[in-house]
């Protein structure tokens, strides 16, 4: 008599269980229950489809019961769910649409019952525009809401890959869009220093994020749904999406004697049997082995069920199979940016008790001298045996192919050894004669070894010991942006001047991304220095810079300290070039382009010189603009490409000042071009002067004393009633004065923490420039202010902002002083110095206090 198999859900796992059960056994009868219609589909494809990336709804369904019974002469059966299992009478209890409630028996049972969405008990949370994304019929109503609906607004609750993926594709449908996470950072299979680039990626394409802030309730408005957050915010949008994760959808199994976890998955062993004999699990349901830790541990991926259908086929055939365990490996798309991991993360390790060390990269995606080269941003985990525990990459090229090869390698139970012996496929567009997955094996090989010195900036910052903070780059990278505290001595010149150095100190070593480190790490301790070398050098250190760049700050606000921006601080910019600065710029001849942006729009330009600017931080982009553009003769046209961020906004103001025109930019892969033409449109209006059009005021509030503060908004509340357009442009101690005065949950590093601990929290706090008497002549101030009906401070501020007062944090010195968006009051912009110098040159009066 023929073996009869059940297999209870389809999709990834139940449904490759099934044709390869078919493949290995002609003569098995096959059934496969599926609660709904759908038993085969593209899952992971599916927000792809409520984007409009994804055309046609076909495309999604991979498999369906007609083709499944034709083929491989299954018996699907749609629409039935199975609500009970029977282990002792080996029977499973459906309810089916067509039949009814009914029992059918089993010589083996295949559990592919995956997971649902989570929906908490949070009130207003059955709202009828609040929807989950898990399956087909989900995608429907979602995809019909936006369709019919057309709303201008989501908010998308959890910042998993769902969440992010959705979030991503709501705003290419032009709905603005939120994303609210409860933890501190979104993607939570990353490391902390390896999400920033995401979270930085969908910041820049529009979305808006709430992190470390979990909801509340939900409440009805006229046209969508309030969102409330436990910060006390409320935010509002047409459409919201639940992407809080998923559970196993395991309750009909409670009563069965087949053993579940904790959290209600499915235990399984090696073989994914049951601890009931002929019932097998596979997919989301599944509590099985972590391949580093070997803890036990669930994942909801595609991959490892579709493997694990296979081997339940096998085992149920005769065939010995087993399953490794989980890896993770898995990747995601960020508008332009990859990201993707495989292994475990330090936060895993950790909890597991395992030591590790650390290597961080920045090699490139392919030769640097071949066109369109990006940086890739590598993290590797790894033991003192060599064994691999993680890889974490993310960049705008190429990180697919190396966490790929990283996870083959560990499936392997190779080592950071064999990572450096890989025979990789190289040519100039594709990679470079040392991969980075040979680099990062020699890095590791070289620590292991005792070759390499490593540390991490939070060690460097939390070292109490006295050491010489050592900058091996060039004099121009170090004049661009440096470590506080740091001397500099170039590589090329370390070994003549080795005896600048004292020997009882510790030497810690940083370059640009660590391989000038490494190579002085050799050199130094050779000739007898205790030297480390910083992973990952400037560009993986935590936001801050050294204290004198604020002193630079002269009274015209020109914030010199090397022109500092976002990219100057030593934010990790993982997608720069980490090159010389002098050998990343060239310019060249060039042939036509179309323009994309800006008056010059669909027409055919000539480019008459190419700038490649990448790699260089602000102001370096907008310096070496400048000198490409004053080689060229009026009406040729400059084509400039850049990394640093701030380049987008910093260029378009210095069009304006300039008198040049910007005839396009766009980014594009993590990379900005900008077209520029010499002198400024034909239609251009002609300058006047600026005593008769030029009524603007601007401010630079530098100070973080009571009394300048409270003048700052006298003087700004009353230009703005005279009808004036004001920007208040705050650096440095200023921010305090925005600040708010309760304390923010952030996850930050040890200089950040330090430096909010230190500084005033809110205007309430602040002191006065003198006769501030320990606090006693603030208090003193108030109360005369308050006696002679004159408004606090903060009634100015508040006022200001009612009165349209522009009210602008500078984004460079919240990087240095380690302060966040979130922790400022509401109302607040941010911006860069190209911002706030666009906005000095259309006033007549620009002051700085």
């Amino acid at each position: 008599m023929a073996k009869k198999v059940l297999i209870v859900g389809g999709v990834a796992g139940g449904a490759s269980a099934a044709a390869r059960l078919r493949r290995l056994d002609e003569s098995i009868e096959i059934i496969m229950f599926e609660r709904d219609g759908y038993i085969s589909y593209a899952n992971c494809g599916l927000p792809y489809y409520i984007g409009d990336t994804i055309q046609e709804r076909e495309k999604l369904l991979v498999q369906t019961p007609q083709a499944m019974k034709e083929r491989f002469r299954i018996d699907v059966r749609i629409n039935s769910e199975v609500i009970s299992v029977d282990t002792v009478k080996k029977c499973v209890t459906v309810q089916s649409k067509d039949r009814g409630v009914y029992e059918e028996s089993f010589d083996n049972l295949i559990l592919s019952p995956g997971a649902k969405a989570l929906r908490p008990n949070i009130p207003g949370i059955d709202n009828s525009r609040i929807h989950t994304l898990r399956n087909v019929p989900d995608t429907d109503k979602i995809k019909a809401f936006v369709e019919e609906k057309n709303p201008h607004s989501a908010i998308v609750i959890g910042g998993g890959f769902v969440g992010v993926e959705m979030a991503e594709n709501l705003k290419e449908k032009g709905i603005e869009t939120c994303l609210v996470e409860a933890a501190p950072h979104i993607l939570a299979p990353f490391d902390e220093d390896m999400v920033i680039s995401a979270e930085r990626e969908l910041s820049q394409n529009g979305i808006n994020l709430y992190l470390n802030d979990g909801i509340t309730g939900f409440s009805d408005t006229d046209r969508g749904v309030k969102v409330h957050l436990k910060s006390g915010k409320v935010l509002e949008a047409e459409l919201v999406i639940l992407a809080m994760g998923v559970r196993s959808d395991t309750e009909f199994l409670r009563t069965s004697g087949i053993e579940l976890g904790e959290r209600g998955h499915i235990k399984v062993n090696e073989r994914l049997q049951t601890n009931i004999e002929g019932i097998y699990a596979v997919g989301d349901a599944i509590e099985g082995i972590d391949f580093v830790t070997e803890r036990k541990t669930a994942v909801a991926l595609a991959g490892p069920a579709n493997k694990q259908g296979r081997i339940t086929a096998d085992n149920i055939a005769g065939l010995q199979s087993t399953f490794d365990g989980f890896l993770g490996t898995s990747i995601i798309k960020v508008f332009d940016l990859t990201a993707a991991r495989t292994g475990a993360n330090e936060r895993t390790l950790k909890a597991a008790g395992i030591e590790y060390k650390t290597v961080h990269l920045y090699p490139m995606s392919h030769a640097s001298y071949y066109p369109g080269a990006f940086n890739i941003s590598l993290k590797l985990l790894f033991d003192r045996e060599g064994r691999i525990l993680g890889a974490q990459a993310t960049g705008y090229e190429g990180v697919d192919k190396r966490i790929d090869v990283i996870s083959a390698v560990m499936s392997l139970k190779g080592t950071t050894e064999d990572l450096t012996k890989l025979d990789l496929s190289y040519a100039p567009p594709f990679s470079s004669a040392k991969d980075p997955v040979n680099m990062a094996g020699y890095a590791a090989e070289n620590v292991r070894k005792g070759f390499s010195h490593m540390t991490t900036w939070d060690e460097v910052l939390e070292d109490e010991e006295d050491f010489v903070l050592l900058d091996v780059r060039n004099t121009e990278e170090y004049e661009l942006g440096h470590m506080e505290g740091s001397i500099n001595l170039p590589l090329n010149e370390l070994r003549n001047r080795l005896g600048e150095l004292n020997k009882d100190k510790r030497i810690v070593v940083y370059c640009q991304v660590g391989l000038r480190g490494y190579i002085a790490d050799r050199i130094l301790t050779q000739n007898g220095y205790q030297a480390l070398n910083v992973t990952g050098g400037y560009l993986s250190a935590k936001d801050y810079l050294y204290q004198k760049e604020a002193e630079q700050v002269n009274e015209r606000a020109e914030v010199r300290a090397a022109g500092i921006s976002e990219s100057q601080t030593i934010t990790p910019i993982r997608n720069q070039t980490a090159v010389n600065i002098q050998e990343s710029v060239s310019i060249e001849k060039d042939n036509n382009i179309k323009a994309t942006e800006g008056d010059g729009k669909g027409m055919e330009i000539t480019i008459d010189k190419k700038l490649d600017c990448t790699g260089i931080c602000c102001p370096g982009p907008l310096l070496r603009v400048k000198e490409a553009v004053d080689q060229l003769k009026g009406g040729e046209v400059l084509e400039a490409h850049a990394s640093d961020p701030g380049f987008y906004e910093d260029v378009n103001a210095w069009c304006k000042n300039t008198g040049n025109q910007l005839l396009s930019r766009q980014r594009e892969k993590g990379g900005i071009t900008a077209v520029i033409k010499k002198g400024a449109a034909d239609n251009a209006v002609k300058s006047v002067p600026v005593d008769t059009e030029r009524k603007n005021k601007t401010m630079v509030v530098f100070s973080g004393e009571l009394d300048k503060a409270i003048a700052s908004f006298i003087i700004a509340n009353g230009a703005a009633s005279m009808g004036r357009k004001v920007t208040m442009f705050f650096t440095f101690w200023g921010l305090n004065i925005l600040r708010k005065p309760e304390k923010v949950k952030l996850r930050k590093g040890f200089m950040d923490k330090m430096f909010g601990k230190m500084m005033p929290r809110g205007s309430r706090k602040l002191k006065l420039s003198n006769m501030n008497m320990m606090g006693m002549g603030a208090k003193m101030i108030r109360k005369v202010m308050k006696d002679k009906n004159v408004e606090s401070l903060e009634s100015l501020i508040s006022t200001a902002i009612g009165n349209g007062v522009e009210i602008v944090a500078c984004q460079m010195s919240m990087d240095v002083m380690g302060l966040r968006k979130e922790e400022l009051i509401d109302g607040v912009k941010i911006g860069g110095v190209g911002y706030y110098l666009g906005e000095a040159e259309e006033s007549n009066v620009n002051l700085f206090i």
